[in-house]
């Protein structure tokens, strides 16, 4: 048996004194980390599944009501996130010496029976039908937008990377139009590289760089995202930003007249009379061909969008580094406790509890904290702990904190994300997004040796994951992140790629994410004791994660 399944097994206290030690940790030059010694035993001895199962129902819990932004239930699950904290004898670490930091938020919802959007073709204007043929974007800055007969350039993904040898706006200009696109990226680019190029607001940049005054976008038909009606009724509930001290959103941008996403119905309208079929649009950007065309359609749009401010925050909370020069540099591990609150009635149900996203990645963090309040002595660099808000809003919370830190910015040294990391069978392997970027790489490369667990890669890249959770919000401002999520592979007969994509088509952002799933806690607390390792080497260790030589989310956001 080796110690993974040892530590699943047995009390801290067995723990401690069956794993061998050659020196305390803290008195292991660099280079030497002991993970064998008895306190980092105890420590991950401490972390147990029942614990990981008991915060997920208290967070899922429908009393909570889906944990909205601003909403009765996110403060009692923000408060209890606090509570757990503050138990274990962590420091406040956010405004005027508390454990919150405000962050202001203006909801935008758009007010649909005021916005309308209409195509014109060589047969005539057509109105298409919302929710049921497009449904808009809200403008987070503006109460009326209008587009009038603009002409549409269909353009590929929209993506312009020449250093990967693609670039779909090579032959086109898109000077005063609307821009139309296929959700995602090249198969051909590398995981990471293709998720951020398959980020909206990636696109919307380049769109609006090149002088496109709106953006239209959908679905291949068989792209896993492409969920109409969840898609829809999501949308119906507005979008989030974070406002600044000036009272000014986030994001939105003066020269975005409206944004709109399509489903087939309408897409066939507008590729009326177009050089080529939606189909054979579809095959060349499935086959990573560059392309662009104007089309014959031309189209209307008018968004009319409703604001109201929403008060809400971060928890935070810190444990002290034990050495003089490393205390002031911190280790972060974050995980996002918001999810959709009250929302469209699916089979009678309106509550989206959010159980696997993300009262589990809340409860692991928990775990993570217990751990690190246990050891008799700190790791050398201090560690922050946060509980975020307004994720599922475009990683609100977490943007914030970075562009507003309670800290120094420049003494984040890494962050960790824990999001839905895949809690339906044991973790036998996993997929340390970011791992390939950075230092951080080998630190998690000797932490899952350490539990006997593999390390595979990414296995659904069309979900472009590494763009979709907390840590991408240091990676932009230039601190090296991990995002851990489990492998697929289970230990038995089940297919855990089946399992995950029944997750991803039939609850994931359902009200049917409840705690009645079939959890496997003690995967749960294999990813706390995971991510307490990596962490943990790297609070140890006197050299500070870096970017690896070239990469290319450190020249992007790191400067190398």
């Amino acid at each position: 048996m080796n110690d993974r399944f040892l530590l699943r097994a047995l009390p801290a206290v067995l723990v401690a004194t069956t794993l061998a030690a050659c020196s305390a940790v803290g008195d292991a030059p660099a280079g030497s980390l002991d993970l064998d010694a008895p306190e980092v035993g105890a420590a991950l001895g401490v972390i147990t599944p029942e614990a990981v199962s008991r915060h997920m129902s208290v967070l899922a819990d429908d009393s909570l009501a889906g944990r909205g932004p601003g909403s009765p239930g996110f403060a009692g699950a923000a408060g209890y996130a606090e509570n757990q904290l503050r138990g274990l004898g962590l420091e406040p670490a956010g405004e005027s010496g508390t454990y919150r930091q405000a962050v202001p938020l203006r909801h935008s919802t758009v007010v649909e029976g005021e916005s309308s959007m209409s195509v014109w073709t060589a047969e005539g204007t057509s109105d298409l039908l919302y929710d049921l043929d497009f449904y808009l974007g809200a403008d987070p800055l503006r109460g009326e937008v209008e587009i009038t007969d603009a002409p549409v350039a269909f353009v590929g993904f929209g993506v312009s990377a020449p250093a990967l040898g693609y670039d779909d706006y090579a032959d086109v200009d898109v000077q005063g139009k609307v821009v139309m696109f296929l959700s995602g990226a090249p198969a051909s680019f590398p995981s990471n590289e293709r998720a951020y190029y398959s980020s909206g607001a990636t696109k919307t940049d380049e769109a609006l760089r090149r002088g496109a005054i709106g953006t239209m976008t959908f679905w291949a038909p068989d792209d896993p995202r492409l969920r109409w009606e969840v898609n829809s009724a999501r949308a119906k509930q507005g979008a989030f930003a974070w406002l600044d001290g000036a009272g000014r959103p986030n994001r939105g941008q003066e020269a975005l007249r409206g944004s709109a996403s399509l489903n087939h119905s309408a897409v066939e309208v507008l590729f009326r009379g177009a050089p080529a079929s939606v189909g054979d649009a579809i095959a060349a950007a499935t086959a990573g061909t560059p392309q662009a065309f104007d089309l014959i359609t031309r189209v209307s749009m008018r968004t009319t969008t409703r604001h109201e401010g929403v008060e809400s925050w971060n928890v935070v909370a810190k444990l002290e580094g034990s050495d003089p020069e490393l205390r002031d540099e911190y280790v972060t591990y974050v995980a996002h406790v918001d999810h959709f609150g009250v929302g469209v009635e699916v089979d009678g149900d309106a509550i989206y509890n959010g159980a696997h996203d993300n009262a589990s990645g809340t409860s692991i963090v928990l775990e993570i904290a217990r751990a690190y309040a246990s050891l008799p002595t700190p790791p050398r660099r201090s560690v922050l702990f946060l509980v975020v808000t307004a994720e599922e809003w475009g990683l609100l919370g977490s943007d914030y904190f970075v562009q507003n830190p309670t800290v120094p910015p420049s003494s984040i040294v890494a962050n960790f994300s824990l999001d839905m990391p895949f809690l339906f069978h044991p973790l036998r392997d996993i997929v340390p997004y970011g791992a390939e970027h950075s230092s951080m790489g080998r630190s998690v490369a000797t932490a899952a040796e350490h539990m006997g667990i593999a390390i595979g890669p990414d296995p659904i890249p069309e979900q472009v994951l590494f763009i979709r959770s907390d840590h991408f919000s240091f990676i932009r401002r230039g601190i090296p992140a991990l995002f851990i999520k489990s492998g697929f592979e289970t230990g038995d007969e089940r297919d855990g790629g089946a399992i995950n994509t029944a997750y991803r088509s039939d609850v994931y952002h359902t009200p049917f994410d409840e705690m009645d799933q079939s959890f496997d806690f003690g995967a749960g607390a294999d990813h706390a004791r995971v991510n307490f390792l990596t962490g943990y080497i790297i609070a140890q260790e006197t050299p500070r994660p870096s970017w690896n030589p070239g990469d290319f989310f450190g020249g992007l956001f790191g400067g190398g």
